[in-house]
C-alpha cells in the first residue's frame, strides 16, 4: 500500500536523527524533509509526533523477529530456550541508541501506557511464533510474564558493556529459569488437595476468562 511505503520512508528518514534529537518533533520534521513526503500525509501517518514515530520503530523490530524465528527450525531446542532465543534475537535486531531513546521518551508518564503496550505486543508476537495456542487465563498470565522479564532484560542490555553482551543472555538465562520455578509451583499446587478445592471453588470463575478475539461478523471484513 501507498500509505505503507509512505510510512517506511518516513521512519527510515527518521533513524538518522533519533540520536540526536530523540523520538521527538523535531525528527519528525526533518524526516519529512529528508523523505520528500507531503508533510499533510506524514502528520497524517504519525499524528502524535514522535511518539508515533517511536511506536512504529518498535512495531518493525517485532516483524523482524517474528520473519527471523519463522525462519529458523527450534524444534531441537527446549522451549526455555525457544524463549530466550526469542527474545535475544528481539534485541539482537534493534539497535540500542534508539531503544535507549525510546525507553526515555517511554518511561514519561504521558506515554507509559504507549510503552507498556508495545512491551505487551512484543511477548504476544514472541508467543505466537513460538506456536501458543492457549485460550483462556493462561494466554494473559503467559504475556504478563514474558512482558516481565523482557522489559527487564532490554534495561539491563541498555546498561551492559560485556563482549557480545553475554552479561545479559546471562541475565535473560536467570530471568527464564525464575518463570519456570514459579510455573512449576504453579503446576505443583493445583495438584494437591488444597490447590484443587481452590479450582473447584473460588478458581472456578477464572474459567470464563478467554483470550481476545477479533470479531469476524462485523460489515466490511472478508470471511473465507
Amino acid at each position: 500500500m501507498v500509505e505503507d511505503e509512505m510510512k517506511a520512508r518516513v521512519l527510515d528518514a527518521a533513524l538518522g536523527h533519533v540520536p540526536f534529537d530523540g523520538w521527538s518533533e523535531r525528527t519528525l520534521t526533518a524526516a519529512i524533509a529528508d523523505a520528500r513526503v507531503p508533510a499533510a500525509l506524514a502528520r497524517s501517518l504519525f499524528p502524535r509526533g514522535g511518539v508515533d514515530l517511536a511506536l512504529a520503530y518498535h512495531a518493525r523490530g517485532d516483524a523482524k523477529m517474528a520473519a527471523r524465528l519463522a525462519a529458523t527450525d527450534l524444534t531441537s531446542l527446549r522451549f526455555r530456550d525457544r524463549i530466550a532465543l526469542a527474545v535475544r534475537t528481539r534485541l539482537e535486531l534493534a539497535d540500542r541508541e534508539l531503544v535507549r531513546r525510546g525507553t526515555t521518551l517511554f518511561s514519561l508518564p504521558t506515554h507509559a501506557a504507549d510503552g507498556a503496550r508495545a512491551i505487551w505486543g512484543t511477548a504476544d508476537r514472541i508467543w505466537t511464533a513460538l506456536g501458543d495456542r492457549s485460550d483462556d487465563l493462561n494466554w494473559y498470565t503467559k504475556r504478563a510474564t514474558l512482558s516481565g522479564v523482557y522489559g527487564a532484560t532490554v534495561l539491563y542490555w541498555l546498561g551492559d558493556d560485556s563482549t557480545d553482551h553475554q552479561a545479559t543472555w546471562d541475565f535473560l538465562d536467570r530471568r527464564i529459569e525464575q518463570v519456570m520455578h514459579f510455573e512449576k509451583l504453579k503446576a505443583n499446587f493445583r495438584e494437591n488437595p488444597l490447590g484443587k478445592a481452590w479450582a473447584a471453588g473460588p478458581g472456578k470463575i477464572l474459567e470464563s476468562i478467554r483470550a481476545p478475539r477479533l470479531r469476524d461478523d462485523l460489515p466490511g471484513r472478508h470471511r473465507s
